[in-house]
């Protein structure tokens, strides 16, 4: 009898220690803050055990109106706790789901250093802007106290200078910092140069994710433009979306990216940009665009299993690709990658081999809801990709309409 109770201590002590580890495991995959349908708790659609009360008075929660926020405590089968979180609550979105092709037109605030290259001198190859600690994905905003918009404004200052010493302002890390450049001249033009090669605009493709008819803002690609060379994100002066046809792909494969092809219909813009951000570009929808009409989903709603995905590989007609939801990170340091995704469609797989360049921004659909969009490929498995939750990209819309109105 008594080793029976010691085991059975035994036992009651390991699964207590068990349950509090596994509490704590749930903790860090849980964020800080919830967003929440108004007369609903918390529910984790991948976590049916993870129940959701609310810490302290604060009334019923079927009554608390939108825009209102309480805390919650978090517990599994309401015996074992987790976390107190934050919970806002919402009202039901519902958006125009879009995944047609547009093009992009970015003129960035300054010009961004893409390079460098030495120049032959009189007194052999020198590089000033090297020398002066200038490095990849610094953006000139000034030389001399001329403002610099652009790669020309960049040229002129230092013509201009014709080889006299420069206070150069530029940001790096969004921080902003000044150097002192003196360009040397060119022993095979005779014109005066720096060694830095700098560029001001971006133009690309992506797909349309949605635009919300009661504001009219549009959001699309889930992820910044950003300089193909350095990988830093532009600093937006001015933008514009246009249509575009795509007219072919290029399949990709482990190790090489494939991409879309196609070609910008007309200079007359469908929207203009006003705000490149980490999770994707927004603007003013100048017409509304063809779509249907669907319920944004909450993070907490998106779970593994089957979904589709909204997107374009011929023309401008979207279709609908089987996908499966492998991953959903609710707390993901990167708010890009919130889902690991893996195409099933056949057509899809046959055509383009999963997912490629261009595809960023097309919608993923989950029970007849926006659950998200697709964001990077993994390079050495085109098949799978990753991920935004929608919830991300409807709250940075709703910001850019709140800059619009304070225009």
């Amino acid at each position: 009898m008594e080793k029976l109770i010691r085991w059975s201590c035994f036992v009651t002590s390991a699964v207590i220690v068990a349950l509090f580890l596994f509490a704590l495991f749930v903790s860090a995959l849980l964020p800080d803050t919830f967003l929440v349908r108004q007369g609903q708790n918390i529910r984790v659609a991948g976590m049916p055990f993870l129940s959701s009360s609310p810490a302290g008075p604060v009334g019923p929660v079927a009554s608390l109106a939108s825009g209102t926020s309480y805390n919650a405590d978090l517990t599994i089968a309401g015996v074992i706790p987790v976390k107190t979180v934050r919970a806002k609550v919402v009202q039901r979105r519902a958006v125009r789901v879009c995944g047609t092709p547009f093009g992009i037109k970015m003129f960035a605030n300054g010009a961004m250093v893409v390079g460098f290259s030495d120049i032959r001198t009189a007194q052999g190859y020198r590089n000033p802007a090297k020398t002066a600690g200038l490095t990849m994905g610094d953006v000139i905003i000034s030389v001399a106290g001329h403002e610099t918009k652009s790669n020309e404004d960049v040229a002129d200052a230092l013509q201009q200078l014709a080889g006299a010493p420069a206070e150069v302002v530029y940001l790096r890390d969004n921080v902003r910092r000044t150097v002192q450049l003196t360009a040397v001249q060119d022993a095979s033009t005779g014109t005066w140069r720096t060694g830095m090669w700098v560029r001001d605009s971006s133009a690309g493709i992506g797909t349309l994710t949605f635009v919300d008819n009661t504001t009219g803002i549009f959001g699309g690609l889930g992820h910044s433009i950003h300089d193909t060379d350095t990988g830093t994100t532009l600093r937006l002066l001015k933008g514009e979306i246009v249509p575009v046809s795509i007219t072919g792909v290029d399949k990709g494969a482990a190790g090489s990216p494939g991409q879309l092809k196609g070609e910008f219909l007309t200079a007359a813009a469908m929207g203009s940009i006003t705000v490149n951000g980490e999770t994707g570009v927004y603007g003013a929808a100048d017409t509304a665009p063809a779509g249907q009409d669907m319920e944004v989903a909450l993070a907490q709603e998106v779970t593994t299993g089957p979904a589709e995905i909204l997107t374009t590989i011929a023309g401008q007609e979207p279709a609908r690709y089987t996908v499966q939801i492998e991953q959903v990170a609710l707390n993901a340091d990167d708010p890009n990658r919130n889902m690991v995704l893996r195409v099933t469609d056949p057509q899809l797989l046959a055509s383009a081999g999963g997912i490629v360049q261009g595809m960023s921004g097309s919608p993923i659909l989950q029970d007849g809801k926006l659950v998200g969009a697709v964001t990077h490929v993994l390079v050495n498995d085109p098949t799978r990709g990753y991920g935004i939750f929608a919830e991300h990209m409807i709250a940075a819309a709703d910001a850019a309409y709140e800059q619009k109105l304070a225009a």
